[in-house]
């Protein structure tokens, strides 16, 4: 997965950028402040760190953790851009190992989807070990419905001046395989083709939750629509 984001890294933000970030970022830290956490935390999966500067700047410690470096370039590059004092680190869910305690854990926009079935109560475990007791863990899947049904077996495609991208999605059971192409304007006029791979798992709800207590978290989920439709669950969850 650290190779997927070698082209995809350097324009995620821009590309995400009609998914309400600012909105989503204010539902977290309300949810935090709900939840009564503390004021350290960590930001798993943090791509090129939105979030992780979204926290900062409502007054937390975040860390930024990400698989990828092509991830972290940007994230520090907008960092220092914003002038946010931000640290991250290169790493890995299922492996998250830590020199202190986190109040919280936050891993959004689809994190745990690329985590496979075999693995994810290893990552769930992970994070409970970096949580105090009592700490929040805030996180989300797209739901069955929208990797079986929007995403699955369609095409996405986006001409802009700087970047054109052909994005093919096969549903496999259950899992779906993303495959991307990226022509990248260069500074001479040239585009660059790159292409890269990733594979996002499907997960029920009820068995997502079924994992978190089995490794210790007290859980709550929230749809962002409601129904079966729903296109994004959220959970909320608490070290025991």
């Amino acid at each position: 997965m650290a190779n997927s984001y070698a082209a995809l890294g350097r324009w995620f933000e821009y590309l995400n950028n009609d998914c309400g970030y600012e909105k989503w970022s204010q539902y977290l830290i309300e949810r935090l402040k709900s939840l009564g956490a503390g004021s350290r935390g960590v930001d798993i999966g943090c791509g090129n760190g939105y979030f992780t500067r979204a926290l900062i700047k409502a007054g937390y410690s975040a860390l930024g953790v990400d698989v990828s470096p092509q991830m972290l370039d940007g994230a520090q590059q907008l960092s220092f851009k914003e002038g946010v004092r931000a640290e991250f680190l290169l790493g890995d869910i299922t492996k998250l190992k830590l020199n202190f305690k986190a109040d919280f854990c936050v891993a959004v926009n689809d994190c745990l989807n690329y985590v496979p079935p075999e693995k994810l109560k290893t990552a769930f475990a992970r994070v409970h070990g970096c949580l105090k007791k009592g700490g929040a863990f805030i996180f989300d899947i797209s739901s069955a419905h929208k990797l079986k049904n929007i995403i699955g077996n369609n095409l996405f495609a986006e001409d802009n001046e700087n970047l054109t991208y052909l994005w093919f999605n096969s549903l496999n059971g259950e899992s779906v395989t993303m495959d991307l192409t990226f022509f990248e304007k260069g500074g001479d006029g040239k585009y660059v083709r790159s292409d890269e791979r990733h594979i996002q798992y499907i997960y029920e709800e009820d068995d997502v939750c079924a994992a978190l207590e089995e490794t210790g978290f007290a859980v709550t989920s929230e749809g962002h629509l409601g129904g079966e439709k729903t296109e994004r669950i959220n959970f909320i969850c608490t070290r025991l």
